[in-house]
């Protein structure tokens, strides 16, 4: 299946996000931040076939991640992730993330089969 780069600094999130991407066949590289997700795509690049990033994290936030991953790599498929904060609604985040190039994107809470539907959708578009 796929190699994919979740980037999440809610470590709960990301164990369950492996837990389910890992039922699926798929290898996950997990990264606490925006920082240590570029660091680790740029050692490995080309090795991932996908990346899944939250859109409000500490230092680096995820839509400098899809910025960044989106200049150097136009057709690698990015689903972000938003649960939104007091302030701004997931709604205005993931917006902003499609606005900077991720492929899809998911509101939190999402179920398995959303996380499912995103990937298989992100990856038929990156062959195309």
């Amino acid at each position: 299946m796929a190699q994919i780069l979740l980037i999440d600094d809610d470590e709960m999130l990301r164990d369950t996000l492996r837990q389910m991407l890992e039922l699926d066949g798929h290898a996950v590289t997990e990264a606490a931040d925006g920082e240590q997700g570029l660091a680790l795509f740029r050692s490995r690049a080309g090795r991932f076939d996908a990346v899944i990033t939250d859109i409000l994290m500490p230092g680096i936030d995820g839509t400098r991640v899809i910025v960044e991953l989106h200049r150097s790599h136009p057709q690698l498929p990015v689903i972000a992730i938003s649960g939104g904060r007091r302030v701004l609604s997931p709604q205005f985040n993931l917006e902003t993330a499609a606005l900077a190039g991720a492929s899809c994107q998911l509101s939190k809470p999402f179920s398995r089969h959303d996380l499912q539907s995103a990937l298989t959708q992100a990856l038929a578009a990156s062959h195309r």
